[in-house]
């Protein structure tokens, strides 16, 4: 790998790290890596992407990457494609039943949470992929679907079916959602900045 895609990769996780609260130290990748689920599967998503863009020499160790990945995947109930478009600061606090779109675009400092379900819509109102945008809260068990956009600070409420776009800063519950206020995620999303 080029120094320059190691650098990257350390750049990406240590961001993605510090959203767990603990800092970017050696320790606190550590004790993240192997007590929390959702940075683990984080690594390997990473690595598996940043592998992806390496020379061919490289090509054994993402294939291996990936295999980790699925293994990951299975065991924890996360679904997200490695060459998923995801901005720095991944947050997956609560692993299972994590189903994301490959073609889905996710800005920085996004949370997810159990249950989220973020896909494709075939015809009708608003087919492909949604876009959500900055410091965006996906609450647990809610579901994102079709070509839609998720403003930058957006919170979407548990269980909550979004079929239309959120602007900025719009807090979304029901099914289907509907904006209740203008809050934003500012409680929800945190250790943001690096």
């Amino acid at each position: 790998m080029s120094a320059h895609l190691s650098k990257s990769f350390l750049y990406i996780i240590s961001v993605d790290l510090y959203r767990y609260g603990s800092g970017i130290s050696i320790g606190s990748f550590f004790k993240h890596y192997f007590s929390t689920p959702g940075f683990r599967y984080t690594f390997w998503l990473r690595l598996a992407a940043c592998l992806s863009q390496a020379r061919f020499i490289w090509r054994p160790a993402h294939y291996l990457c990936r295999a980790i990945l699925y293994h990951y995947s299975l065991k924890y109930g996360i679904s997200i494609p490695y060459n998923t478009k995801i901005g720095l600061g991944l947050y997956i606090g609560h692993h299972g039943g994590i189903v994301i779109n490959h073609k889905t675009v996710i800005g920085r400092d996004c949370n997810l949470n159990h249950g989220v379900t973020i896909g494709e819509k075939f015809g009708g109102k608003n087919p492909g992929t949604p876009i959500i945008g900055d410091r965006t809260y996906l609450g647990p068990g809610c579901k994102i679907i079709g070509r839609i956009r998720l403003g930058d600070d957006a919170a979407v409420g548990a269980n909550a079916v979004v079929l239309d776009s959120v602007p900025d800063s719009g807090v979304v519950t029901g099914v289907p959602a509907k904006v209740i206020s203008f809050k934003g995620s500012v409680n929800y999303v945190v250790n943001t900045g690096l």
